[in-house]
């Protein structure tokens, strides 16, 4: 199952245009490497936990470079960079998976959209509690991540592979706020709008959506 990470780009041209023009406009804004989809992603800890600091508690999630590496290496630069800062838990099926990933400054999210990483090799089931990055096609992994909130072996196809899992906090996850099909992930959504308009699109439309304030390192192992 791919349908995670919204829609296949058509041609290659018009995004990586688009992409290109929001990077120079983040560059201009003093943007670090850190933040430059053009530079490879930082090998991060072997062990390592990023704390979610949210709008209706904190969720702690511990990441195992060992699991998925490249995943791994991947979430900790975006952790590093801000990435997920100020941005929206925009999609929640109770009893599967909340997804979140899509930064809320529409700059910074376009600059990303396409910056595909490859897959890992899966090491872990998506159980409940394991955090994994969605795509909607192999190779097509970039920012966007999901929680499982129940053992998914509908979904330990090899594509999604685990990187950590969530050690504090899971009530807190398993609170957050959905809009169900009438919402923006629901049936027959297209991310585009999300991308276009971020947050100022997502908090006209769907209030109630939980909000990332900051994710932070924390007790990071070499």
């Amino acid at each position: 199952m791919t349908f995670f990470a919204g829609n296949r780009p058509g041609r290659r041209g018009k995004p990586l245009l688009a992409a290109a023009a929001a990077l120079a406009a983040l560059s201009c804004a003093g943007a670090g490497a850190l933040r430059d989809p053009a530079v490879s992603d930082p090998r991060s800890p072997d062990v390592w936990r990023a704390r979610f600091e949210m709008t209706s508690g904190v969720f702690v999630v511990e990441v195992h470079r060992e699991w998925a590496p490249r995943g791994a290496d991947r979430f900790h630069r975006l952790v590093r960079a801000g990435y997920y800062d100020d941005s929206r838990i925009f999609r929640v099926i109770p009893g599967y998976i909340v997804q979140f990933g899509i930064a809320g400054d529409p700059r910074l999210a376009r600059a990303w959209r396409y910056a595909y990483f490859p897959d890992d090799r899966s090491a872990r089931p998506c159980a409940r509690g394991m955090v994994a990055f969605a795509d909607r096609a192999p190779n097509t992994r970039a920012t966007q991540l999901f929680v499982n909130l129940a053992d998914n072996p509908s979904l330990d196809t090899g594509e999604f592979a685990p990187f950590g899992r969530v050690v504090a906090g899971m009530d807190v996850v398993e609170r957050f706020h959905g809009y169900g099909r009438a919402g923006p992930q629901g049936e027959r959504t297209d991310q585009g709008a999300i991308f276009d308009g971020g947050n100022g699109y997502l908090d006209a439309r769907y209030p109630a959506l939980d909000s990332i304030l900051r994710v932070r390192v924390v007790r990071p192992q070499r």
